[in-house]
């Protein structure tokens, strides 16, 4: 695994436990806080900036297994690394703060966070899924490197 790819994964199971200690804060908000429960749109966008927080890191930490073996340069390997684990950030910021008052009625300005992670990641799946269909015409055996002529490999 490149070196690159390991730092990613490692910054992102280190934060894996901010994600666990989020469930049980909010946990402890339904059961102890009478104005966490008193506004749903606030109870919604913190369950759900909770569930995207989960559900993106794993899905980084598999999109890092992958990125290594596609056949992409390695500048367009380095944007995926990049652009998929920013997403796990963008997307529970846009639901968290955008309801940060207790009284909010709607989400403030905040909440288009989400579409800057739905960018990152929905720009770095496509370019890693990309990575892996250029590759199926290499054989195992073949010899020949994959990550070496890829996507964007003239010239950068």
């Amino acid at each position: 695994m490149h070196r690159e790819t390991r730092l990613q994964a490692g910054i992102l199971l280190v934060s894996l436990p901010t994600v666990v200690y989020g469930g049980t804060a909010i946990m402890e908000m339904l059961i102890n806080d009478p104005a966490y429960t008193a506004n749903p749109l606030r109870q919604a966008l913190w369950r759900a900036g909770h569930g995207h927080a989960g559900m993106l890191l794993t899905l980084a930490l598999v999109a890092l297994l992958y990125v290594d073996g596609a056949n992409l340069s390695e500048r367009w390997k380095q944007f995926v690394r990049v652009s998929v684990p920013l997403s796990v950030l963008f997307f529970p910021l846009a639901f968290f703060l955008s309801v940060l008052s207790p009284t909010a009625t709607k989400p403030n300005g905040m909440i288009y966070f989400a579409y800057v992670g739905s960018t990152l990641l929905f720009s770095g799946l496509l370019v890693l899924g990309i990575g892996y269909l250029r590759g199926l015409n290499k054989s195992p055996g073949s010899g020949s490197s994959l990550g070496g002529e890829g996507v964007g490999s003239g010239g950068e």
